[in-house]
C-alpha cells in the first residue's frame, strides 16, 4: 500500500498569441496519472494531435495503474506499457497527419504511478521539475535543436540561433520516424513537489519564480493559479499549462 498522500491540481490558459488552447492536460490522483501535451502550431492537426495523444496514453496506461478494466496489457511491465502507449499515440497521430495532408504533432510529458513506482514519460519540450528540500531541478530533457546546440556549445544560450532552434523539435508525437520517449523511474518522497508544464510556462516564468511558487505552503491549485498568472504577466505569448503534484506522508 502506498505510504504517500498525493495532492495535485491542473490548469491551462490560452494566453494572447493563439485563438484557442492547443495544450491538453489530464489529471487523475489515485493512482496518479498526470499528462501535459502541447500541440505544434494552431491548426486542426495540432488540436487533434494533443487530444488523441493524451487520450491514447491514458487508455493504454490504465492497466498498470489498476484503475481501468483488466485486459491483455495488465501482465506487461510498466516500461513496456509506457512504451506501448507512446507507440500507439505515434500511430494514431501519424494517421491524422496523413488524413489531413499536413502536420499533426504534439509533445507529451507524463508522471504516472504504478505498483512498481512513479515514472516520467517524456517526448518533446514540455517539462517536469522537482522541488526537493528547497532545490528545484529539471528532471527532463528538451528534445530540441536548441537543447543540443546549447549543451554542445554551438551557440550561446541567449543567442538568436538558440531562440530559433527552440522551435525545432527533434522528437515529438506524430514524427514520421515515430521516435521513442524517454522513460525515467522517479522515487517520490514526502515533501516533494513536482511541476509538469508546457513551454508556455517554462519559457515565460523564470527559474526563481518557479522555485518560489513551489516552495509555498499553499495548496497545488493555488500554485497552478500563480504560475498561470505569472505566464500571463510575462506577456502570455503562448498557451500555458501546469500540473502541480505534492507528496505528503500517509
Amino acid at each position: 500500500m502506498r505510504e504517500l498522500v498525493i495532492d495535485a491540481a491542473a490548469g491551462s490558459a490560452v494566453g494572447n498569441r493563439y485563438r484557442a488552447n492547443f495544450d491538453v492536460v489530464h489529471l487523475a490522483r489515485d493512482p496518479l496519472c498526470a499528462v501535459v501535451a502541447d500541440g505544434m502550431g494552431d491548426s486542426e492537426g495540432s488540436a487533434r494531435a494533443g487530444r488523441t495523444a493524451v487520450d491514447t496514453f491514458v487508455e493504454w496506461t490504465a492497466a498498470v495503474r489498476r484503475d481501468g478494466p483488466a485486459h491483455e496489457r495488465a501482465d506487461l511491465s510498466t516500461v513496456e506499457v509506457l512504451r506501448g502507449a507512446v507507440a500507439a499515440a505515434q500511430q494514431r497521430v501519424g494517421a491524422i497527419g496523413r488524413e489531413l495532408g499536413g502536420l499533426a504533432g504534439c509533445t507529451l510529458t507524463a508522471l504516472t504511478e504504478s505498483p512498481e513506482g512513479f515514472w516520467i514519460t517524456q517526448i518533446g519540450d514540455s517539462r517536469v521539475y522537482r522541488l526537493r528540500e528547497g532545490l528545484l531541478e529539471l528532471l527532463t530533457v528538451d528534445h530540441t535543436m536548441a537543447w543540443l546546440g546549447v549543451t554542445h556549445g554551438w551557440y550561446p544560450f541567449h543567442s538568436h540561433e538558440a531562440a530559433a532552434a527552440r522551435y525545432h523539435l527533434t522528437r515529438y508525437i506524430g514524427h514520421t520516424s515515430q521516435p521513442e520517449a524517454d522513460i525515467v523511474p522517479v522515487t517520490v518522497r514526502p515533501g516533494d513537489r513536482y511541476l509538469l508544464c508546457s513551454d508556455g510556462i517554462a519559457d515565460q516564468v523564470s527559474y526563481q519564480e518557479l522555485q518560489h511558487t513551489l516552495s509555498h505552503s499553499a495548496a497545488p491549485a493555488a500554485m497552478v493559479d500563480r504560475l498561470l498568472a505569472a505566464a500571463d504577466a510575462a506577456g502570455g505569448n503562448d498557451n500555458a499549462s501546469a500540473i502541480v503534484v505534492s507528496a505528503g506522508r500517509g
